[in-house]
């Protein structure tokens, strides 16, 4: 009875690229090493539920780095790090960081041991090595525990955000603590505003009606909790995904309803920094600073389900 959780490990191939598959009785999930240990597939399999969106008719390929992140496949779940913002690097003044980030266009290494993936990642321009260990820590949840080693004699200043494209198919609520009631808009679109606050319940709320709006919001100031997550309104299933708070303090939220993307997605982005640019970040003095030869450790877990999604939090 005690090992029918544990998680097996393949390795395959998904759209052309080497893959990886980590398994139990409840979920599947497939990560690409190529594409900076980008996650490609996250199934519930008791309801089949599919929460990241594909690729599409779009190629799965190797990006340029240093290249735009929108003119690539626009799928899956990607860590952007240490920036989501084009901007300086904060150490070398001649070191610009890419679009959401440097690790989403480099090809990582993937380990595997005891039910575990292991993605690691080296930066071509800055001395710090960035590291996801992917395992499933019961039937229904996933814990990501990530590392960020600074392997340089200067301090090493960073931002990051999960971002998974999350597939919106069916009538679904975007979940955030009841004492989380206003989202401040940093990017409107073409209804709301930007740098006002909103009620959460009037804009929480999602269809996969293309529209062709996007907005994003941050919860202004320090998360009240640590978690989010998506209900679906009609299948009932849920994701939850929880951090500690003490290391990932701020939370935003992004939504595309077919401006960018191609279908209506979203990505909850529990938030080291605040927000969206590390030069900001670092100005307004929310970005996490690993010291010369240190380094600087966190955590996620997911839930996966169909019901109440309140036992998730």
């Amino acid at each position: 009875m005690g090992d029918r959780h544990v998680a097996n490990v393949q390795t395959g191939t998904y759209k052309g690229c080497s893959s990886l598959t980590i398994e139990n009785e409840q979920l599947k999930i497939e990560l690409v090493p190529q594409l900076g240990g980008k996650l490609v597939s996250m199934i519930y399999k008791p309801t089949g539920k599919q929460w990241l969106l594909d690729s599409g008719t779009r190629p799965l390929e190797q990006p340029a780095f240093g290249s735009t992140f929108t003119d690539w496949d626009m799928s899956g779940w990607d860590e952007c790090f240490p920036t989501i913002i084009a901007c300086p690097s904060g150490v070398d003044e001649h070191i610009r960081l890419p679009d959401h980030g440097e690790l989403w266009s480099l090809p990582g290494s993937c380990k595997v041991e005891k039910g575990t993936v292991d993605c690691t990642i080296e930066s071509p321009q800055l001395p710090y090595r960035f590291s996801r260990r992917l395992s499933l820590i019961g039937a229904n949840k996933v814990k990501l525990a990530y590392r960020a080693e600074n392997d340089g004699d200067k301090a090493l200043p960073f931002l990051w955000v999960p971002h998974p494209q999350f597939a919106i198919t069916e009538r679904t609520r975007l979940l955030l603590p009841d004492a989380m009631e206003r989202m401040m808009c940093v990017y409107g679109g073409k209804k709301l505003t930007h740098g006002d606050s909103y009620p959460w319940q009037d804009v929480c709320r999602l269809s996969p009606e293309i529209t062709g709006d996007a907005r994003k919001f941050y919860y202004e100031g320090k998360a009240i909790a640590g978690w989010s997550g998506l209900y679906e309104e009609e299948s009932g299933n849920y994701f939850v995904m929880s951090v500690s708070t003490d290391k990932v303090p701020y939370i935003g939220i992004w939504i595309d309803e077919g401006m960018i993307n191609d279908r209506v997605t979203c990505a909850l982005e529990p938030s080291i920094g605040y927000y969206d640019s590390l030069e900001k970040a670092i100005s307004n003095g929310t970005a996490q600073v690993i010291p010369a030869k240190g380094s600087f450790e966190w955590e996620m877990e997911l839930s996966l389900g169909v019901g109440d999604w309140s036992k998730a939090v």
